[in-house]
């Protein structure tokens, strides 16, 4: 397969996107599992798809200021409650990010209902326009994340369960704008997953899987003119799996989460 120029500029910015998602969302996903609560970036997506719909319906530009704070107070909302069910009813939090999740994708259904261009809207939000992304939202949005990683690196031990919550809805408000809520959930779990028994490079494997995850993906829907959003998703639980099965005999079992 040869590429040429306008394929190339398109799958670029997409690759770049990508890389930008993978970045945090693997480190956070992490921190997600050990946590044990594996639906929470899904159910604060939605939620913070539920304050972008919002704020279209009220006829705020797509990329506008007003729809990006719609989106993060939308999900700092619903990341503080799923703080406070942690605390008060920690044996069932599971169980309540599901009720926030359905709550949240019902609405977004619901805020569309009289949209007669609605289900293009919630195409959108779940898979995501990772192909059509703006090249100047990629540096805002890089600066972003690298603010959240730096919070990350230098002070996750310290920042405790609120300062998890919200980073964990930053990162998500602006990754569910840039590639949809479906690649946000297979970025921050997948790649983690399938590398949870590594006992040493546990990261570095597993953003190397998530940058190869994405790579053939583009590739491979381009190729054959298939959705890209749910072709990326596809190859990185192929290759995240390909992965586990070739290395997990090799690693100790009881592994450290990284925290």
């Amino acid at each position: 397969m040869t590429l040429g120029a306008i394929e190339l500029s398109i799958l670029l910015p997409a690759f770049a996107a990508g890389l930008l998602v993978s970045a945090t969302h693997v480190p956070l996903g992490t921190q997600v599992l050990a946590r044990g609560i594996v639906f929470i970036d899904l159910a604060i997506a939605q939620v913070a798809g539920c304050g972008v719909l919002l704020a279209d319906q009220l006829g705020f530009e797509p990329e506008g200021f007003a729809v990006q704070a719609a989106a993060l107070l939308a999900a700092l909302g619903g990341a503080l409650l799923l703080t406070w069910t942690e605390r008060v009813w920690p044996e069932v939090q599971e169980a309540v990010i599901g009720v926030v999740f359905i709550l949240a994708a019902t609405a977004s259904v619901l805020l569309l209902a009289s949209n007669v261009h609605g289900s293009e809207h919630l195409r959108d939000l779940l898979v995501g326009q990772i192909l059509w992304v703006n090249p100047r939202w990629l540096a805002w949005t890089g600066l972003v994340y690298a603010g959240i990683l730096a919070l990350w690196f230098a002070a996750r031990e310290r920042i405790g369960r609120i300062g998890f919550y919200v980073l964990f809805a930053l990162a998500v408000t602006v990754s569910v704008q840039l590639v949809g809520v479906y690649l946000v959930f297979a970025s921050l779990i997948v790649p983690p997953l399938a590398t949870r028994r590594m006992n040493r490079h546990r990261l570095a494997a597993a953003w190397g899987l998530a940058a190869a995850g994405y790579a053939s993906g583009l590739l491979v829907s381009t190729e054959l003119d298939l959705p890209t959003g749910p072709t990326i998703v596809w190859a990185l639980v192929v290759l995240s799996l390909a992965w586990y099965l070739a290395f997990a005999g090799q690693r100790h079992p009881a592994a450290a989460a990284v925290k």
